[in-house]
Order: structure tokens, then C-alpha cells, then sequence
């Protein structure tokens, strides 16, 4: 297999302590003021207001501390000049504000403009809310005042656009901090942040909209990103066209095996998913019961039956690839089909009831892909954690970046963390984030269809790492395709012929 090219122009991500480093960078090397940069991300503010909600005249502004507050000011101060009618509430008093934000305040107070006091009115009189509340930096929880006014900005029914991030959402994981606001849109400068893609923060941040605020590129040269989003302009262009003379036994043979007694359903979708992102060959090993059903429903799958779990190396020796781990459970069998897979030398999958059964002892290898979901995870690295009780799905939720690189060191390979913003991550390489796919993919099948979807990419010669980031950016936009009807009602079976389209693009 080839490696894996390198986008030469990824989207960058960062941490919230690397984007004050970039604005550090900016003002003590480049000696850009800090006011003026304030000024800029403002100017870009009010720009999106007016773009988007040409008819608003009302405006409220809420500021409180920081230079997030100093944003708001400065935003206040153009949306007078630009005539609108703007109102302003702060849940700081201003003689705290600090530094550019207290400049910010200085220039919009020496307008003769005063503060308002809040009330729900105020709230309901205005056309659009701008969140200038908490920015990057807040490290405790939301309470009090601030969690009071933060839900009567979300129970409001009215647009909100948040400054750099909505108040109350973490930077760096996407976790809320008690109470965050629900904006329509995040106009965020600088550097795009990482945990703005994944977790609660899908349903928090509305539109993502970027203005690095001009900055130069020599800025973005002293600082590492810490992650990337994962391109489908790029990628696309990393399918192999076939060959006119292409015959099915150089297209790889993916072998699928699960289906533990009564369970086909899950096998199926995998190997329909293998079929229809171009493998030449697809043999199903499962319960000798699921044949009939199996090549009734897609006779252009092979099938072996297994009685007891094994499987002779004879048969796996002819894989180019091995899926295993849908519709498994804790059984003797499931196990033994595990032992007979792991046993072999070529490329896995490792998905579904598989990853409840791997052990420590099976582990690290650079041969396989591992996908589990929030719970999975949890189960695979549960003897990390001394008190094993609190490692569950919510704490691998909060923590998703640091999850998948435990897993990542554990295990080895490449990892894919699943779930809303899908993380990804190979050996020597930074986390990549997708930012594709909907919440109405939350449904029975979609992780077989992606466990097929990688196994026939690696099948076909992809290495691992790029075979997995083009099946989650593949498996998420057909899902998103899929969904153009509606969310609600998504099957996993709906996404064939888009990833079929998708394979041909």
C-alpha cells in the first residue's frame, strides 16, 4: 500500500491557549495593537449582522467580561454609527474592564451611550442578540446571573450571534460549563477552535463563520495547530479511477464476519456497504442459519458458514481485508470468530461486539482500524482509569481529544471515535475532525455501514489512515445527502446510493 499523501492546505484547528498565542504573536512580533485587531473582528461582526438580517433595527447587546466584552463594544458602537438602534447590558461593572476592552467601552461610552438595565422586554423588543458575554478563556461554571440571563437568551426565540464562541461553551472539547447560549451563528476570529466541531457544540454554535481578522501568514508559521477538518475537496480528489482492463479480483476481497445466532441484520449492511463502494469481492462468515436471508436480500455476496466461531486460515488467507464485529455479542462463538480474525495477517476493521471483547493483551497492532462509539471507548479503556465506575459514555464525551489519543496509544492503528464531529487519528499525525453528517444518522446501522464502508476502501489499496478518512467524510456527506428529505426516519440502508454516487464523483 502507498502512503497516505499529505494535504498540502489543511483546515487548521486550534486550542483555545494556541489562538492567545497566535494574538500574542500578532501584537508582540508583528506589532499589531490589540485594539485594532478588536476593531477588525467588530467591523467583520457587524458585516454578518447586516448580511444576514438586513431588515433587524433593534439590536442587544449583552457584554460581560473580557475582551469578549470589549468585542461588544466595539460591535455596539459601529451598529450605532451604522443607525441602528442599539441597546447594550453588561453583567460587569465597567470600571473592572481591563485593557483594549476597557478602551472598547471608553469609545463606545464616548458616544454618550449608557448601559441598560435587562428585562425580559428588552429581550423580546429586539430583533437580533449578539453574545458578547464569556469568550474562550472561562474556566469555571456558568451560574447565577449569568446562567440566568444566558436562559432567557435561548428561551427568546430571538437570532443570536455569538463572539468568538457562545458564552459557556468549552473551546477545547465542546462541553457546555452548566449553561451555554444557543446561537443561530458564531462569527469566531483568529484561529478556528477545536472543540467548536464536536460534542454539544453542534448544537450550540449555529453557522460557523471565520475571520482570521488579516492576519499575517507569517503569524500562523510560530504556532501549531492542533487539529484539522477533514476536506471532501481534497479527499475526493484521492479516489483511484479504474482502470478500463480493472477485473474484480484486483478491487479487493473484503471478508465480513459477524451475525451472531439471530443477529444478521448488522452483517448485512456492512457487506451491502462494501459491495457498494467498489470491492470486487465480498465473503460473509456467520451462523450457518443467516445464509438463506443474506443471499436473498444481496445474492451478490459469498457466504461462509461457521458453527462454532472458527474459521480456517485457509479461507481468511484469501482477504485483503477483514471486517469483524457486527451483530457479534459476548458469546463462545463471537469470541472465536474475534480469535480467527486476529489470528490472520491481513488489515481489520475492529467494530461493534469486537470491541467489547478485545482485551489489553491484543493490542497495540498497526495493522487494524478501530471504531467505537462514546461507549465502546469507555469499555476499551475502562482499566485506565482507577475509578472505573466514572469512565463512561459522558466522560469520553467531555474529553473526546483526549480519549482518542488514549485509545490511539493503547491500541495502536488508526482510530475512529465516532459520534457527533467524528474524531480520527493514525499513528505520528494530528487529530483529524469531520464535519460532516446529521443528527439523523443516530439510528440502527449507520456504524456497520461505516465498518464496511473502511474495510473495502483498505481492500481496494487504500492505506489505513486515508481509507478511514475517506469512509467517515464518504459515510457522514451520504448521510447528509440522504437526509435532504428529513432527518427524522433515516435508515442506514438510504445511504447506498449516495455512497455509490460519492465513489463516483
Amino acid at each position: 500500500m502507498k502512503s497516505t499523501p499529505v494535504n498540502p492546505d489543511p483546515i487548521k484547528l486550534y486550542s483555545a491557549e494556541a489562538t492567545r498565542n497566535l494574538d500574542a504573536i500578532a501584537i508582540n512580533e508583528f506589532k499589531i495593537p490589540g485594539y485594532e485587531l478588536m476593531k477588525r473582528a467588530g467591523k467583520a461582526t457587524i458585516n454578518h449582522l447586516q448580511n444576514t438580517y438586513p431588515l433587524a433595527k433593534e439590536i442587544l447587546i449583552c457584554c460581560g467580561a473580557g475582551n469578549n466584552a470589549g468585542d461588544g463594544y466595539v460591535i455596539a458602537k459601529l451598529a450605532k454609527l451604522a443607525g441602528l438602534n442599539v441597546k447594550v447590558i453588561s453583567l460587569v461593572e465597567t470600571g473592572k474592564l481591563k485593557g483594549d476592552a476597557k478602551l472598547a467601552w471608553q469609545d463606545w461610552n464616548s458616544q454618550g451611550q449608557q448601559l441598560s438595565r435587562f428585562s425580559d422586554k428588552l429581550l423580546q423588543k429586539s430583533d437580533v442578540i449578539v453574545d458578547a458575554l464569556l469568550g474562550t478563556g472561562l474556566k469555571r461554571q456558568v451560574e447565577g446571573e449569568w446562567a440566568s440571563l444566558i436562559k432567557a437568551i435561548n428561551s427568546s426565540g430571538k437570532p443570536v450571534i455569538s463572539v468568538d464562541i457562545p458564552s459557556g461553551l468549552c473551546p477545547d472539547t465542546g462541553a457546555i460549563a452548566a449553561h451555554a447560549v444557543k446561537a443561530n451563528s458564531t462569527m469566531t476570529f483568529i484561529a478556528l477552535k477545536k472543540g467548536m466541531f464536536t460534542h454539544l457544540a453542534v448544537d450550540y454554535c449555529g453557522e460557523i463563520l471565520f475571520d482570521n481578522l488579516s492576519l499575517p501568514s507569517g503569524v500562523y508559521k510560530r504556532q501549531d495547530e492542533q487539529a484539522h477538518l477533514l476536506d471532501w475537496e481534497y479527499l475526493k480528489r484521492q479516489i483511484k479511477v479504474r482502470k478500463s482492463s480493472s477485473h474484480k479480483h484486483q478491487l479487493g476481497h473484503v471478508f465480513i464476519l459477524g451475525g451472531d445466532k439471530g443477529m444478521p441484520g448488522a452483517i448485512r449492511m456492512a457487506a451491502e456497504a462494501a459491495l457498494r463502494s467498489g470491492a470486487g469481492l465480498v465473503t460473509v462468515v456467520s451462523h450457518k442459519e443467516h445464509v438463506g436471508v443474506l443471499l436473498a436480500g444481496r445474492p451478490e455476496l459469498m457466504l461462509s458458514a461457521s458453527d462454532d466461531g472458527h474459521v480456517s486460515p485457509d479461507l481468511l488467507s484469501k482477504a485483503s481485508s477483514i471486517v469483524i464485529g457486527p451483530g457479534l455479542t459476548d458469546s463462545l462463538w463471537s469470541q472465536n470468530l474475534l480469535s480467527s480474525a486476529l489470528e490472520s495477517s491481513a488489515p481489520k476493521v475492529i467494530d461493534a461486539g469486537a470491541l467489547r471483547l478485545l482485551s489489553v493483551e491484543d493490542g497495540p497492532r498497526n495493522d487494524w482500524v478501530l471504531t467505537p462509539h462514546a461507549g465502546e471507548a469507555a469499555a476499551l479503556l475502562i482499566d485506565h482509569n482507577a475509578e472505573k465506575e466514572s469512565l463512561n459514555a459522558s466522560a469520553i464525551q467531555e474529553s473526546r481529544f483526549t480519549s482518542i489519543e488514549m485509545l490511539q496509544l493503547k491500541y495502536g492503528g488508526q482510530i475512529i471515535l465516532k459520534g457527533a464531529g467524528s474524531l480520527l487519528l493514525s499513528p505520528d499525525q494530528l487529530i483529524q475532525l469531520c464535519p460532516y453528517g446529521n443528527p439523523g444518522m443516530a439510528s440502527a446501522g449507520m456504524g456497520d455501514v461505516l465498518s464496511g464502508l473502511v474495510g473495502s476502501l483498505i481492500a481496494q489499496g487504500y492505506e489505513l489512515s486515508l481509507a478511514s478518512s475517506l469512509a467517515v467524510c464518504i459515510h457522514s456527506m451520504a448521510g447528509d445527502m440522504a437526509a435532504a428529505d428529513g432527518q427524522t426516519g433515516l435508515l442506514a440502508s438510504d445511504l447506498f446510493p449516495h455512497i455509490r454516487q460519492l465513489m463516483n464523483t
